[in-house]
């Protein structure tokens, strides 16, 4: 009799081990994801740590033009000087390119990363989401942007989502609490991702958020509202968040590698952070909203679109410090804007990944790293990097046509 209890026992833990066994060892994956040691192959190898669906490489690449350039030597932040090189270093830079007037004129690699690899975009991958919008909308799958996402997504009627428009969600306003603190182990965005982990969806996870605000008073940054977003996408266009990429972007704008999308156990994109390519090919992303949407003479974001993803139309939205923002830097449509002056913005990911775009000097920068010193110092590295950028395009900007 004790045998057989022992038999059943063992045979019951075999079965738990098989089923919950891969989930239990994402989980440790992904408490482990950014520890010093394993940061830089992490992400470089993101689709061995999760499930993945791959976006194709398109058939017409683009190239890029060349020409010579060298980076500055210093940047300034706070009245003192920097060396950029040491910089670079210090935050665990492995990859970053440069373009003026889309041509290529700097490109350079770290840590065993290469312009062949996909990278981690984290929450540079909103400002992706937020293009899919734009184009949804001027095709008029979006009837008005001040509509409530519970008008198109009825299963969040109820939830904290419930009447919170698209704008506000758009433009991180939605009200709903939310820490993103990543430092915080019991915050809601590592709660989030220890779910998704296990294997809970992200549409039930974003169901059992509460809103704490008003909607579109307040800047907040709330991963999930992208989600949110990238729910509405698929449900206005009845296709997958991959398959409007490649179709809407990736083709049109000739990337040139293969890159990926991180899904939860429903095969939903991860769209709130979750896009893996190389930094060419984020740097042909910065490149189409530097020219206002266009490509080869092909308007392939709406330009007024565009425009408004680096606006500010509300007080909540502005750069700086101030009582309805829990962000330093102002926000338009997935887009941060450093401001002073206000004409640069940028697409930025946590760990220091950005796409930063320079209408005046007329310059991309795509940058990635794997700095796992990021939440220690996390607005320091923030702002020392828009200086970084500042410098470099300025010293970009002075280079003639022809040089």
């Amino acid at each position: 009799m004790i045998q057989k209890i022992i038999l059943a026992m063992l045979a019951a833990i075999i079965i738990a081990a098989i089923i919950f066994g891969p989930k239990v060892l994402r989980v440790y994956k992904m408490i482990h994801l950014y520890d010093e040691e394993k940061i830089v192959y992490n992400f470089l190898n993101m689709n061995k740590v999760f499930p993945s669906t791959p976006i194709q490489a398109a058939i017409n690449k683009h190239s890029f033009p060349s020409k010579p350039f060298n980076l500055p030597e210093f940047y300034e932040l706070d009245d003192v000087t920097y060396s950029l090189e040491e910089a670079l270093e210090y935050f665990r830079s492995d990859g970053m390119v440069v373009l003026h007037q889309g041509a290529l004129v700097y490109e350079n690699y770290w840590l065993g990363n290469s312009a062949d690899q996909a990278h981690i975009s984290w929450s540079v991958a909103k400002s992706f989401l937020s293009a899919l919008i734009g184009i949804a909308y001027d095709e008029g799958r979006i009837d008005d942007l001040n509509d409530p996402i519970s008008k198109y997504l009825l299963d969040f009627i109820g939830t904290g989502y419930e009447g919170v428009s698209i704008k506000d969600i758009l433009q991180m306003s939605s009200g709903i609490e939310f820490n993103e603190d990543y430092a915080d182990y019991n915050s809601d965005i590592n709660r989030f991702g220890r779910a998704i982990a296990m294997g809970t969806s992200m549409r039930d996870f974003a169901k059992t958020l509460e809103n704490g605000r008003e909607p579109g008073t307040y800047n907040h940054y709330v991963s999930i509202d992208t989600q949110m977003l990238a729910m509405l996408l698929e449900e206005v266009t009845g296709q997958s968040i991959t398959k409007n990429l490649q179709e809407k972007i990736w083709n049109k704008i000739g990337m040139e590698h293969d890159a990926y999308y991180m899904v939860d156990d429903t095969g939903m994109e991860v769209a709130l952070g979750g896009l893996n390519a190389t930094l060419r090919d984020y740097a042909k992303f910065g490149l189409l909203y530097l020219n206002n949407g266009f490509w080869g003479g092909e308007e392939v974001v709406p330009a007024t679109w565009v425009e408004a993803s680096h606006a500010i139309d509300g007080d909540h939205l502005k750069p700086g410090v101030h009582k309805d923002s829990s962000n330093t830097w102002g926000y338009g449509y997935q887009w941060w804007i450093p401001g002073s002056p206000d004409h640069d913005f940028l697409a930025a990911g946590i760990y220091n990944q950005y796409i930063y775009v320079d209408p005046v000097t007329q310059v991309v920068i795509a940058k990635t790293s794997s700095n796992h010193k990021f939440n220690q110092e996390r607005e320091h590295s923030k702002r020392a990097h828009v200086a970084m950028f500042r410098a470099i395009a300025k010293a970009a900007g002075e280079l003639k046509e022809d040089d």
